[in-house]
């Protein structure tokens, strides 16, 4: 078979170029009505929802962490405000009933408030800032009757089945 034959064959033809302008090619692309854009402005508003709750989250559990911190200070410093007052004006069983349960078991209530009455009059006291390092101590100054004031840290510890504080004796 020679070229002419060839190219004469139906199989070797190369169709021609359609004629003229305004002639519609044998199949059109389908159109672009915006799907991509349209995923890519979802997943950035899902990225940055996702963004806004993952730092809301770290932003509660740092709040939650400080605010758990300052109820304890807030509670130890409660306790000892609350011990000094029954001291200070006679109540030693109430001032007993915030004492740990190791005082406790070393010192009957009636051994506890012969202790104070041996002592100097509590006038007025001030309560410092609570420190939470390895044991919660509490500062306090206490005013006595006598014109006298006396430095001291409170131990505190924590009951264990009621999760409150109670005063342990002196640090120091």
């Amino acid at each position: 078979m020679t070229t002419a034959e060839a190219d004469s064959s139906p199989a070797g033809r190369v169709p021609a170029p359609p004629p003229g302008p305004g002639v519609q090619p044998p199949f059109v692309a389908p159109p672009t009505d915006g799907r991509r854009q349209r995923r890519w402005i979802a997943f950035g508003i899902a990225a940055g929802l996702a963004l806004v709750c993952c730092v809301g989250g770290l932003i509660g559990l740092g709040g939650l962490a400080v605010l758990g911190t300052q109820v304890i200070l807030n509670d130890a410093k409660n306790v000892v405000t609350e011990y000094l007052t029954a001291i200070q004006d006679g109540e030693y069983d109430r001032a007993y009933e915030l004492v740990c349960a190791r005082q406790r078991a070393e010192t009957t209530a009636e051994e506890f408030a012969e202790s104070f009455a041996r002592e100097k009059a509590i006038e007025s006291f001030d309560v410092g800032e609570p420190d939470a390092q390895n044991v919660v101590t509490v500062p306090a100054t206490l005013h006595y009757v006598d014109g006298s004031d006396r430095q001291v840290r409170f131990r505190l510890d924590q009951d264990s089945s009621t999760g409150e504080f109670r005063v342990c004796g002196l640090d120091g």
